[in-house]
């Protein structure tokens, strides 16, 4: 099974922008990354007058779009997948992935605290966290990191669930 990371927080903390810096560090250690981002309030690709939007408005159900770099897939969807149908049906040849968001998934969980966003963790009290990145200290008993500390966390990431022994 592929490992799975989520990273979990309240709203504006930091959470893309420490995943943004995640990526190439996996990446340099030779790692292939998948992201799957929940978005709770849904999203749009295919935007109002290109093409994958005029074939999902005459009644496409599955709208693919290919280039000589990337492939995109729109689907219609009749519910919010959890993340196993997610990886199931769409992810393949990767070494890890990082879900941000899904906070009561059952997968480990690092949690983007910022004091001046909540007053206590998200995860307090989830067996799955296991590591807390904050800009204050947090009395937790998980390794706790500041936002400047990327490779520390990778490093913790690739010795707990990247490296088998």
């Amino acid at each position: 099974m592929i490992p799975i990371v989520s990273i979990v927080g309240k709203s504006n903390t930091g959470k893309t922008t420490f995943i943004e810096r995640m990526i190439p560090e996996f990446v340099c250690r030779g790692y292939r990354v998948a992201t799957i981002k929940h978005g709770a309030h849904g999203f749009d690709i295919d935007h109002e007058g290109k093409d994958t939007w005029r074939y999902r408005k005459a009644g496409a159900h599955t709208t693919l779009i290919s280039s000589p770099q990337k492939v995109a897939l729109i689907e219609s969807v009749d519910k919010d997948h959890d993340i196993e149908e997610l990886i199931e049906k769409y992810i393949r040849d990767v070494d890890i992935i990082v879900v941000e968001g899904y906070k009561g998934n059952p997968y480990p969980k690092i949690e983007i605290f910022r004091k001046e966003r909540n007053d206590e963790l998200l995860s307090a009290g989830d067996n799955n966290l296991v590591a807390v990145i904050s800009d204050s200290p947090v009395d937790i008993d998980v390794p706790c990191f500041t936002m400047k500390k990327v490779k520390d966390v990778i490093d913790m990431i690739e010795k707990d669930f990247l490296k088998s022994e």
